[in-house]
């Protein structure tokens, strides 16, 4: 299912990369692309993770729109080509994870207003775990969603606790928008960048190429305050009585080899909620199940589309 690389490194026939405008007058970066049919299938909002840009899933894209959907995708405040929220450029910086979620909840309502049903949220990494937040606290509500590799618990060695009071105390010692660490997706990793996200050097080198060509895409490590943020709001969504009340359907998409986020804190919550599938990855997936090898990827887009025929049928 490997899409040529040149379709994979440009922007296809159709497609609108425009700005939307937040409350406050901040741009975000936004990606349209309408289904060709009269009659859509219905219309997908993609929200990828921490340092995401929407160019990464164009391949993902492509399959979805030639089945009849409409995408749409944007980048979160302070990252991507939505800004920077720290003086370093290469810095993802966020003050309060409740900013993310006041920004998806305008965005959404104006968006559903002009998209074809049914109407899927998807998201994945911190898209995933800002996501499912959104759906408990009321700022969406989608025909279905689909969560992949969720970030609703941190891989960290000293544990979500340790790992979270850590990064509260680093925030207020120092500039609390300074970077956690200096390079990777992780400090102290002993494996390359490209491994922790996907065993496809191909497509990991076109997520390169995008920021090769845009290097004002490129986010770099979080700030200590995005971190004590991540642990904060993961810890207090796994807690949240709401998640046992969701009438929405749900699949989670699971790599149980993740080293970014914690597994087990996703099947646990998966758990928790009234109606989710889930399915899981061994040691075959890294973290970008979507952008990983053919035998992963392609099983993930066959499960991820025979959900939406029978749980948001057109």
């Amino acid at each position: 299912m490997l899409v040529p690389v040149d379709f994979r490194r440009r922007l296809p026939d159709g497609a609108i990369v425009d700005h939307w405008t937040a409350a406050d007058g901040w741009p975000l970066r936004r990606f349209d692309w309408p289904a060709d049919s009269p009659t859509p299938r219905g219309s997908i909002l993609f929200q990828g993770g921490r340092g995401d840009i929407f160019e990464k899933y164009l391949e993902t894209f492509v399959h979805w729109h030639n089945r009849g959907w409409s995408i749409t995708s944007f980048d979160w405040r302070g990252q991507g080509g939505s800004g920077r929220l720290s003086a370093d450029p290469h810095v993802g910086h966020v003050a309060d994870f409740a900013t993310f979620i006041a920004d998806f909840r305008d965005f959404w309502q104006g968006w559903t207003a002009a998209a074809a049903g049914p109407r899927v949220l998807m998201g994945h990494s911190m898209g995933g775990h800002l996501v499912l937040r959104a759906l408990a606290e009321g700022a969406a509500h989608p025909d279905a969603a689909v969560l992949v590799a969720p970030m609703l618990g941190l891989g960290s060695p000293l544990g979500a606790r340790g790992g979270g009071w850590l990064a509260r105390i680093m925030a207020r010692i120092g500039d609390p928008a300074r970077a956690a660490w200096k390079t990777n997706e992780r400090p102290i990793s002993p494996s390359p960048r490209q491994v922790l996200l996907t065993h496809d050097e191909d497509r990991y080198d076109d997520e390169m190429w995008w920021k090769a060509q845009q290097p004002d895409l490129v986010t770099g490590p979080p700030s200590w305050q995005w971190l004590a943020q991540a642990f904060g709001s993961t810890t207090a969504l796994a807690a949240d009585p709401r998640l046992a009340r969701l009438d929405i359907p749900l699949l989670m998409l699971v790599a149980d080899a993740d080293k970014l986020v914690d597994p087990r804190v996703a099947r646990r919550v998966a758990a928790r909620l009234p109606d989710c599938a889930i399915m899981g990855f061994g040691a075959e997936s890294a973290h970008e199940i979507l952008r990983e090898a053919d035998p992963v990827r392609d099983r993930a887009i066959a499960a991820i589309d025979a959900f939406l025929d029978d749980r948001a049928p057109a």
